[in-house]
């Protein structure tokens, strides 16, 4: 009976060993906050080139995001405000320094024409960083901070370098429940288009699409009813970036060669 119960404890004692052996290894692929998605480069039939090759003539960011919650902040001259925040985090696993220079916007297809900006709010901001980063360990920036130094590569087979930042918006249409975010910047990827009825030629830029759905009553807005509605999308989206007319003619047979 004692040696049944010796090999009992040494099995269980081999057992624990090798749980916390793997335990490193399977932590770093799972050790994701319930609500973090991640956004990684995806192809475009418009992409020039392959973004996967570390040489290639296009770029992507990788992206990793949170669902958009909501804050209350008295905003200095604008009053008692509900206003909306994207946290996400940009990792750069190309080869080389990227500037990330991010243009946010916010279009409800439910409630057409209806755009909405981020904006640089430093009241809204620290009212986010108590509640995000009360140790300030995330250094979460704005869209102009996070412009000011190149994202560094990540070293491959290393943790990954990520900068934190976040994206604010104020005065959404409390009677709109679908939720469209452009994210620009994240490429350096463009194609040319011809925009009716004059067919002027503006430059459209790849694009990250995250869509969103907010449940509940539209005067009672809480943070967890903000919901992602996958997948994330890369698009080229139009800028407001016009080709001078001196120079659309060199560009004219690419355009015709854009893949159908």
């Amino acid at each position: 009976m004692r040696t049944d119960r010796r090999d009992m404890l040494w099995g269980g004692t081999l057992a624990l060993w090798v749980a916390l052996s793997v335990a490193p290894s399977v932590g770093l692929a799972q050790r994701l906050n319930p609500n973090e998605r991640a956004a990684p480069p995806l192809t475009n039939v418009e992409d020039k080139d392959d973004i996967h090759k570390q040489d290639g003539k296009i770029w992507v960011l990788d992206f990793k995001f949170y669902d958009p919650r909501t804050i209350t902040v008295d905003i200095p001259g604008r009053g008692r405000k509900i206003c909306w925040y994207l946290k996400y985090q940009v990792i750069n696993n190309t080869n080389e320094p990227r500037t990330f220079i991010p243009d946010f916007v916010m279009v409800t297809p439910d409630k057409p024409g209806a755009t909405y900006h981020d904006q640089v709010l430093p009241k809204v901001q620290e009212a986010i960083r108590q509640v995000e980063d009360p140790t300030g360990y995330l250094d979460i920036k704005n869209s102009v901070t996070i412009a000011s130094k190149p994202i560094p590569p990540s070293k491959p087979n290393a943790f990954p370098h990520a900068v934190t930042g976040v994206a604010i918006w104020d005065d959404i249409d409390p009677e709109a429940n679908r939720f469209s975010i452009f994210v620009s910047g994240l490429s350096n990827g463009w194609s040319l288009a011809e925009i009716p009825p004059d067919n002027k030629q503006v430059v459209r830029r790849k694009t990250l699409q995250l869509n969103f759905k907010r449940l509940g009553e539209r005067y009672y807005q809480r943070t967890g009813e903000i919901r992602f509605v996958p997948p994330v999308e890369w698009v080229y989206r139009a800028t407001n970036v016009i080709v001078p007319t001196e120079l659309a003619p060199a560009k004219a047979p690419e355009v015709a060669e854009k893949p159908k």
